[in-house]
């Protein structure tokens, strides 16, 4: 089958789009890929929360795929909201890269290392929080912009630092101008990060038979618990919080924390199940149980 690519107009998404197509062309489905600006690509200039979250990168691909103009939308898991819009579902999750954070330092330091008052560009809620939590000497600074407009500002001297996703960096080949990795015990990615996710229109079974195969089980277990978490907290990008999960002896576990967004009252917790959506909620019961409804607030 012919099928239409709805894809974001940035490097890394052409990127994705790209590797979706060559590995639905290995299958034996013809695809073309058309790049829709989104209201998160035109509008720059203001923090996302503010302008729809991260369902702003996803919206008038939506609106296209239930007009019928295309067939299947690719996304950066981690920019899906948890409820979709009606008429629509993911049809697959392909296999995680590194779902971790990268620091990116002009001085080639480290964050332990960063001189005090060193500035970090982010505008990622969780990411502020964290640097924040355990370097409340930097400063934060708000950064928006595409992987390649961010590196470059780095450049320019914008910032000193700044936190990107390392699976953005291996997909545009950029890995090697990381400083230092971030582990997970120590800075939690966002839920699904590293994840491609596919989507399309309930019901259109042809285009989810053709996806169906591209569906990696042990990552779509690892975020369904993530994401479990996630709507458990009705959190969004308005929300410092991390999660992250793996699979262990036949189960799923599941580490998480919310803060404030000034890094404050950090709570960071884990459940474990073998149901990676009780898992996930299970988490999300916990950290409310111990106050994190009261940190969301601010």
């Amino acid at each position: 089958m012919n099928l239409r690519i709805g894809s974001r107009g940035s490097a890394l998404a052409l990127w994705q789009a790209e590797h979706v197509r060559q590995r639905l062309a290995a299958l034996g489905h013809e695809a073309t890929i058309r790049v829709i600006i989104t209201t998160g690509d035109r509008i720059q200039d203001r923090r996302l929360d503010v302008v729809g979250g991260k369902g702003a990168f996803l919206k008038e691909i939506e609106e296209a795929m239930l007009a019928g103009e295309v067939d299947l939308a690719v996304h950066s898991l981690k920019d899906v909201p948890t409820a979709l819009p009606a008429g629509l579902r993911l049809c697959a999750v392909l296999e995680r890269a590194d779902p971790r954070d990268a620091l990116l330092s002009r001085a080639g330091l480290g964050l332990k290392k960063l001189p005090a008052g060193a500035r970090v560009g982010t505008t990622s809620l969780r990411r502020r929080a964290q640097v924040a939590a355990l370097r409340p000497d930097l400063v934060l600074q708000d950064l928006r912009g595409n992987v390649d407009t961010r590196i470059r500002k780095l450049g320019e001297g914008d910032c000193d630092a700044l936190l990107l996703a390392v699976a953005g960096l291996e997909r545009l080949g950029r890995r090697g101008e990381a400083t230092e990795v971030l582990e997970p015990d120590v800075f939690l990615p966002a839920p699904g990060q590293g994840a491609i996710a596919l989507e399309c229109r309930q019901g259109d079974e042809s285009v989810a038979s053709a996806a169906g195969p591209l569906r990696h089980a042990p990552t779509e277990r690892a975020v369904a618990a993530e994401r479990a978490l996630l709507a458990g907290l009705h959190g969004g990008c308005n929300v410092p919080l991390g999660a992250y999960a793996v699979e262990e002896d036949g189960a799923v576990r599941v580490t998480a924390f919310v803060a404030r967004p000034d890094g404050s009252g950090l709570l960071r917790g884990q459940a474990r199940d073998a149901d990676p959506l009780r898992a996930g909620a299970a988490l999300a019961e916990q950290l409310l149980a111990r106050g994190a409804r009261e940190l969301m607030r601010g």
